[in-house]
């Protein structure tokens, strides 16, 4: 939804010889979009996965423990230039296969990079901490560099710091759906309420874009999944020379994080689950981009309030209606002629939509706004054109977004389900309703068939050790009843860490001094601060632009969740 111990090794080595190394890579075949098909939703695929995906786990155990490299081990050395990371982190790859009921057979490599605990002070090296941002579709590649921000000096020292790319992300084995040159550079108009001609035209490209999946990726497309991504992360542990899973995970990565404890609840170290995505059966994914609508129409009338609580900076009205209205002033007019030439209200929209993510965009957008209004569309324009340099990357997200999703669960097929559900929404959440309808509409028609029945977090056969929830009270992303869902799946041993009356996606690292020492204490001790417990919402940004001395006791953050 829109975050190694000396052992030794002679034995191990021995052991590791005795196995069967993975075949080489082996480029899919492309198939037609109705005959990409899928059995791991049968019982005997799913537990041949399993087995599949312990084998390869055991394999990489084995090399991390020997060092002697090979196919499944890492071998962290210089970052290749394109991942722009300082000479700190180092980098490695994570071979993989594509199907884990084939574990010989075709292999991908996933990238990962890592910056070595620092022991500054004295600190006793605790093992990895592995990172997931989100998404499905983000990269944690940068995760490392959190090792230099404030707040992060006591973690760093303990830890490892370990980012990676996904399946399907960035240079591992990536997905796309389309050619990014291909397409719409802007603007793009959208209207307020879809005639039903604008719903079949989008209908139709839904249906365009998921035939482009199939397409581009042949016979690889049903293995982006919440279950292999899982296992690939279990196999990293395991690369990593740790027995025990350390990680946080930020949005999807939550989701992730659930999905993980309850396939391997054993190799359950520590986990911090920032910005929780409701992991109920009955919600993945469908019910949960419904709900999510709803959420970010509290958080773009929270964005109206403050606005209008700023009347005096901004000029924008003294009531959230009243700065709608200017919004809506705005959207008429860039209908009529797009901003800067690129921006119509597709652009609007979206760059509107980062102000239902985090509050930190609030004082910029409340200021393109009125400058729009009084004359100048400079600022919106900078604030909302597409940037033609990210689109590669935009594409590469949005394919592994849709995959995964679609792959994970089944969708309603019929176009007048997701008519009726969005129509009723949008009457009380027009703001994001359709967008997010439109987005998720690929899933209609995916074409792979016997899609997977998401996973029932919570049904491991043993108690998972202590884990950490991190929830803002008002988080449009990831509404609130999707923490307090999460937290009674993983059991008695959790904790949840609420931000009250907050509503910015991502709350560990930079925002909320209170969140981040129990994130902090729990990294370190392995305690809680008990089953609920409550933290002052951190200070509205300051009703100024960004760059302005006001806002300079900001602190660093983490890179935005997804």
């Amino acid at each position: 939804m829109r975050t190694r111990t000396a052992r030794q090794g002679s034995v191990a080595a021995a052991l590791l010889l005795a196995l069967c190394a993975p075949t080489a890579v082996a480029a899919p075949v492309p198939r037609t979009p109705d005959t990409t098909a899928r059995d791991s939703a049968d019982a005997p695929a799913s537990a041949a996965e399993s087995a599949g995906a312990a084998l390869v786990a055991r394999r990489a155990a084995l090399a991390a423990a020997s060092r002697g490299g090979g196919a499944a081990g890492l071998d962290f050395g210089a970052c290749p230039a394109v991942e722009d990371l300082p000479s700190r982190v180092r980098c490695a790859t994570l071979r993989v296969p594509l199907d884990y009921a084939r574990p010989d057979g075709p292999q991908i490599s996933l990238t990962v990079s890592r910056a070595a605990a620092t022991g500054a002070g004295g600190a006793a090296r605790q093992g990895a901490l592995v990172q997931n941002p989100g998404g499905p579709g983000a990269s944690g590649m940068h995760f490392p560099l959190v090792a230099g921000l404030p707040g992060w000096e006591r973690i760093a020292a303990a830890y490892d710091l370990v980012g990676y790319a996904p399946r399907g992300v960035g240079r591992s084995a990536p997905l796309s759906c389309t050619d990014p040159a291909a397409r719409p550079r802007g603007p793009v108009q959208e209207p307020v309420r879809p005639s039903p001609a604008y719903k079949q035209e989008r209908l139709a490209q839904a249906r365009a874009y998921a035939n482009g999946c199939a397409r581009r990726a042949g016979a690889a497309l049903p293995y982006y999944t919440t279950l292999n991504n899982a296992r690939d992360l279990h196999v990293l542990r395991a690369a990593l020379g740790e027995e025990k899973l350390t990680f946080m995970g930020a949005s999807y990565g939550t989701y992730l994080g659930a999905v993980y404890a309850t396939l391997y609840p054993g190799h359950v170290r520590r986990m911090v689950l920032d910005s929780a995505v409701d992991p109920d059966p009955r919600r993945v994914w469908y019910r949960n981009n419904l709900d999510q609508a709803r959420g970010f129409e509290g958080r773009w009338h929270d964005f109206r309030a403050w606005v209008a609580r700023h009347h005096g900076t901004y000029g924008l009205g003294t009531t959230p209606a009243a700065v709608q209205a200017g919004y809506e002033r705005v959207r008429d007019a860039v209908a009529r002629t797009p901003a800067g030439g690129t921006v119509g209200t597709g652009e609007l929209r979206a760059s509107f939509l980062q102000a239902a993510y985090y509050d930190d965009v609030w004082p910029d957008r409340a200021a393109a706004l009125a400058a729009f209004l009084r004359g100048d569309p400079s600022l919106l324009a900078a604030q909302a054109a597409p940037d033609p340099a990210s689109a590669a990357g935009a594409e590469n997200a949005t394919a592994v977004y849709t995959a995964v999703l679609c792959n994970d669960a089944s969708w309603p097929a019929d176009w007048e389900t997701w008519d009726r559900d969005n129509t009723e929404l949008a009457r009380t959440a027009p703001f994001e309703t359709w967008a997010n309808a439109f987005l998720n509409l690929p899933c209609a028609s995916w074409p792979v068939r016997g899609r997977q029945s998401p996973a029932a977090v919570g049904s491991q056969p043993e108690r998972l050790p202590r884990t950490l929830v991190v929830a803002a009270e008002r988080d449009g992303a990831t509404p609130y009843p999707g923490a307090l869902e999460l937290q009674r799946r993983l059991g008695a041993g959790s904790s949840l860490v609420t931000e009250s009356g907050s509503g910015s996606h991502g709350v560990v690292g930079g925002r909320n001094n209170c969140v981040d020492r129990h994130v902090e204490r729990y990294l370190l001790t392995g305690a809680t601060p008990g089953w609920r417990v409550r933290c002052a919402p951190h200070p509205e940004p300051a009703p100024v632009s960004l760059d302005d001395g006001a806002a300079g006791a900001r602190r660093a953050l983490l890179p935005p969740v997804v």
